[in-house]
């Protein structure tokens, strides 16, 4: 078939194509009907369905696939590499559940997990989905304030964390940050799990902190069944950043989502059963939780979850991994490329990849000078893709398991199966169907399987964030802008928001605006995305102070932008942490008052900020020109 044919019955017969799809997942008792979009623009896959994420992941592959490796932790950081075969991670994983039982962890409960890459970090998400709970997975980057909000909105049970993550070789720990968290939250879990990997200092705290080696050790061998539940129990909550302080979290479901992840991984990624992927993400990050974890799993396949950097000890190390372990799929970010771009390129070719069909790349636009050079260097097919945390798995890419298609440098490609991708002009909600025209990147329902089912626990605002910014449409709105080419491809220009991507991590410009505004001189605060050759896009902060004077002088200026950046550090996380923070005396707006974060950016981008016939005062602007141009 096709992949034009196979696309096209995905949107005009969904129930038809979900339906075969589905055979790829087991029911404890069949679904009896594929989809409901009664409530559009809320979409319920396989209503009536039962079923067990971990079941899938794990104990239904036992019968063929119990001494196959299937998970494989290296870390660079402390220097160990650990398979677990598949009966080997069941056992871990039912102790890990029994562990979470014993603190009364039940089905619809939610459990934080706030961890380094370890493989303790995979048992818990695999446990919470194999009694019901529901996992909340915390990158271990975010700082306190960013923590104790989440805690605040998925109001967990308990958390599992550990005393410390590592990067660069050096100890980033975690538990003093976990406890002002808690100490911040409103919300209080009744038990904290820690794994001790004899980093850094762990202080206890009586009665609500136990160390996991005890509790596990109480708990060894025993024996914890799949807790059934209905294909539309949530899986998890993924908190994603957003235009406002407040991040979202996004609601997954578990039979859709199983069956678009297991689908994906022959479609898109053209491996197959008893193979090695290699996701280079965190799981911290939806990447991490569909490609890391689940899909690998759910495929029967072995996959490696890595701590460390690509460059330590060397360029070469994850190229080393893909020749001992015989990788078939690899799946990183153009960051990461662009990092080993400034590397020996000897690294590229030292290894045997012949295993390795290949290179999977998402998290940001991918250029096409880094596309070209990689895709060179390695001489295999570089792929790629584009979708969201919303979106769980790719929107658009090339599907090369169903027919082989060439990419496009700078384009992540062609609309995958069950996404009906269509562009809009922003301000009239005019679909444009001509080559070459920018317009918002939109999805018409229903919604594939897998996609966010709301945001939690807040129906209205899932409806009037993504299905009402659109003029006169009733469609998910994806906030990028992007064009469609001749032959359908489509090339993402970036946000039409204020949420910015670093490095592939989404931030929300307004909680870094809160950040530096709680510095006690900050008086108001503009922070934009900015291109930048590395890292795709880097924060910059324009300040007003409260008493100018203060950074009258380049010393106190210089001094007063690191006191800010150690603020956004503590309160967010360094992943936060803006390029530069620059002082002016008035921030560039409208009459009415609304901040031309674009004109910013443009000037910062040597870019011409367009009309500016609103602006209340040109002198704003000039002096983030003059500032941007004094280097």
């Amino acid at each position: 078939m096709s992949y034009a044919a196979f696309y096209r019955r995905s949107i005009e017969q969904p129930e038809a194509f979900w339906d075969e799809q589905a055979r790829l997942i087991e029911w404890q008792t069949p679904y009896s009907k594929v989809l409901d979009y009664s409530r559009a623009p809320f979409t319920n896959w396989y209503v009536g369905g039962i079923t067990n994420l971990c079941h899938n992941a794990i104990d239904r592959h036992l019968a063929k696939r119990s001494n196959q490796p299937a998970l494989i932790w290296v870390s660079t950081e402390v220097d160990r590499e650990v398979t677990y075969t598949y009966a080997q991670l069941h056992a871990q994983v039912q102790q890990m559940a029994a562990v979470l039982k014993a603190q009364g962890v039940g089905k619809g409960d939610r459990v934080l997990i706030y961890m380094p890459m370890i493989p303790e970090a995979a048992f818990a998400m695999l446990a919470c989905v194999r009694i019901g709970a529901i996992h909340s997975v915390v990158f271990g980057g975010f700082a306190s304030v960013s923590l104790a909000s989440r805690i605040d909105d998925a109001e967990p049970k308990v958390i599992v964390s550990a005393d410390a993550g590592s990067r660069g070789g050096k100890v980033v720990p975690y538990k003093g940050l976990l406890d002002e968290a808690i100490h911040l939250a409103k919300s209080k879990p009744s038990k904290v799990i820690l794994v001790d990997r004899g980093l850094a200092d762990m202080p206890m705290t009586p009665g609500r902190d136990e160390a996991y080696a005890d509790l596990a050790a109480r708990h060894e061998g025993v024996r914890v069944v799949c807790e059934w539940v209905e294909a539309s129990h949530p899986s998890y909550t993924l908190y994603t950043s957003g235009t406002t302080g407040r991040p979202k979290g996004v609601q997954r479901d578990t039979g859709g989502y199983m069956v678009n992840l297991a689908a994906s991984m022959k479609n898109i990624f053209m491996c197959e059963p008893g193979e090695t992927y290699f996701s280079t993400s965190d799981i911290g990050w939806v990447v991490g939780h569909s490609y890391i974890i689940y899909g690998p799993l759910l495929h029967g396949m072995a996959t490696i979850m890595y701590e460390g950097l690509p460059i330590r000890p060397d360029a070469g190390i994850w190229w080393s991994l893909v020749e001992k372990y015989k990788v078939a799929a690899m799946f990183s970010a153009p960051t990461a490329v662009r990092v080993l771009k400034k590397q020996d390129p000897a690294y590229l070719t030292r290894y045997d990849l012949s295993s390795l069909k290949a290179l999977f790349l998402a998290g940001e636009p991918l250029d096409e000078p880094t596309a070209q050079w990689i895709a060179q260097a390695l001489n295999r097919p570089i792929i790629d893709n584009y979708w969201q945390t919303e979106t769980g798995a790719p929107v658009l890419t090339i599907a090369n398991g169903i027919e082989s298609k060439p990419s496009k440098f700078g384009s992540p490609g062609i609309p995958m199966y069950g996404f009906n991708v269509k562009l809009f002009d922003e301000s009239t909600g005019a679909e444009l169907t001509d080559a070459n025209q920018k317009g918002v990147v939109a999805l018409e329902g229903p919604l594939p399987p897998g996609f966010m089912q709301t945001v939690w626990r807040d129906d209205q605002r899932y409806v009037s964030t993504y299905w009402k910014s659109i003029p006169g449409r009733e469609v998910y709105s994806s906030f990028d802008w992007g064009i469609r080419d001749e032959d359908g491809y489509f090339f993402i220009l970036g946000r039409t928001d204020d949420v910015i991507n670093v490095a592939g991590h989404r931030l929300g410009t307004r909680e870094i605006e809160e950040s530096i505004s709680s510095h006690p001189l900050v008086a108001e605060v503009a922070v934009v995305g900015v291109a930048d050759q590395l890292k795709g896009q880097v924060a910059m902060a324009f300040a007003v102070l409260k008493d100018a004077s203060k950074a009258a002088v380049p010393a106190d200026a210089l001094r007063l932008e690191g006191e800010i950046m150690k603020v956004v550090d503590d309160q967010l996380g360094a992943v936060a942490r803006p390029a530069r923070v620059r002082f002016v005396t008035l921030l560039p707006k409208t009459r009415s008052g609304k901040l031309l974060r674009r004109a910013i950016q443009a000037v910062c981008e040597g870019r011409d900020p367009g009309d500016l016939t609103t602006i209340e005062d040109p002198n704003a602007l000039q002096q983030v020109k003059d500032l941007v141009q004094g280097g």
